[in-house]
């Protein structure tokens, strides 16, 4: 006998088939539904990232366009600051300074003017009724030159005259009544030497009225001769100030300008370095620019002393001029060969800066700034001066520095060539 019995099935094991069909659809329901929320996070979580890269993407063409917009703001701004600099940048002249040389010449200005030169004034008060010289034509000493009308100094000498006859008369008179006197008192005794002395007394006054009457009408007949306007000396006349009907006083307007232009003459100022160096007689050249070649000049005076407010030695030249080819005023220069022996150099006179009675030149330093320097001067040597110390050789000079110049200032520069000296 089978001792084995199954023990009975609880109820809650036990599966209908209505309910295994409905177990069977709720794990399949479940299924779906999760798999539907793990697609739906996916495609959540793709557009997430998706936006996020899109932002990314945004914000790093944001960047790269801003920095791109600095770096051309900068250019910009460089190029801006590099075209205002060199706008801005100043261009100077500039030099080097030369060794001395032991043999020199000093190169001075001067005016030629006439060997005699005299302005003509009138003597007397008239009207100039006719002129008989103009400017360019050459006179010669004792020419007249114009004629002045004098009416009332005719009238003064007629009548200076008249006075004249009258005084003779009176003397005359005079005399033969001294006459008259002296027979009767040889005759009779009646005369008293008091009346004769009385006679005598006024014959010697007639005579005296007379020569004080010859002597006026003598100054009244040079008066009016002064109408007549005369040449002091030979020369050629340079400028005429009057014209007919023109009325002139006595020394009031100049009348005429006469120069004797044969030979002619120039005064330098030399200055004190060279005073010593200077010789009576000596040849000197004077040049002017609208005469090829050079002229010879002679030094005819020099100055027994300096010129305490130029510190300069005054020297007249005598210049031949036998053709009248120079004309008085014109503006030459005088070279004279000078030695020195003192090694200097050698700038252009318009490096020069002079101020607050300080001496500087305007130097480009290899950085191309500017720098002044204090130098002190040696020589004047007309165009051009020396140097005896605060610069070298090789130092840059600006030539004609402007006013605006200042220290440190970034300049171009340019290579200054000196004008030709005049032939």
């Amino acid at each position: 006998m089978n001792d084995y019995h199954p023990l009975p099935k609880d109820e809650t094991d036990t599966v209908y088939p209505d309910e295994r069909d409905h177990f069977s659809t709720a794990s399949n329901n479940g299924a779906d539904s999760t798999h539907e929320q793990a697609i739906i996070y996916q495609n959540s979580a793709h557009s997430i990232l998706t936006t996020k890269r899109v932002a990314f993407a945004l914000i790093g063409l944001l960047l790269i366009s801003g920095a791109t917009r600095a770096l051309v703001n900068q250019r910009d701004t460089n190029a801006l600051h590099d075209y205002t600099a060199a706008t801005l940048e100043r261009t100077v002249l500039t030099t080097k300074a030369k060794p001395g040389a032991l043999q020199q010449n000093l190169r001075l200005p001067t005016s030629l003017r006439g060997n005699t030169e005299a302005v003509i004034y009138a003597r007397t008060n008239g009207y100039v009724s006719q002129w008989h010289k103009g400017i360019g034509d050459y006179a010669r000493r004792g020419d007249l030159l114009a004629t002045l009308d004098t009416p009332e100094q005719e009238q003064e000498l007629a009548q200076a005259r008249a006075e004249r006859e009258q005084i003779a008369a009176q003397l005359e008179f005079a005399e033969k009544t001294l006459n008259r006197w002296d027979s009767l008192a040889q005759r009779e005794s009646a005369i008293s030497p008091q009346d004769l002395d009385e006679k005598r007394s006024l014959v010697r006054r007639a005579r005296a009225d007379l020569n004080a009457a010859d002597a006026n009408v003598k100054r009244l007949g040079n008066v009016e001769s002064f109408r007549n306007i005369r040449a002091p000396f030979d020369g050629i006349i340079t400028r005429r100030s009057i014209e007919i009907g023109d009325y002139v006083a006595q020394g009031s307007k100049e009348l005429f300008a006469i120069t004797q232009t044969d030979p002619l003459r120039a005064s330098i100022w030399v200055p004190q370095s060279f005073a010593d160096g200077l010789r009576l007689n000596a040849e000197v050249e004077l040049t002017l620019r609208e005469q090829q070649g050079a002229l010879e000049a002679r030094i005819e005076r020099i100055a027994g002393g300096i010129d305490p407010s130029t510190r300069s030695r005054q020297v007249d030249l005598l210049l031949p001029n036998p053709n009248a080819t120079l004309l008085p005023g014109a503006y030459a220069e005088v070279n004279i060969p000078v030695t020195s022996g003192v090694e200097t150099l050698v700038v252009p006179a318009a490096t020069l800066i002079i101020r607050d009675q300080f001496q500087r030149i305007a130097v480009v330093e290899p950085d191309s700034k500017i720098s002044f320097r204090n130098v002190k001067i040696g020589r004047d040597l007309g165009r051009d001066v020396e140097v005896l110390e605060g610069i070298s050789t090789s130092d840059t000079l600006v030539v004609s520095p402007p006013d605006q110049l200042v220290e440190n200032e970034l300049v171009k520069t340019t290579e200054w060539k000196p004008a030709a000296p005049a032939r």
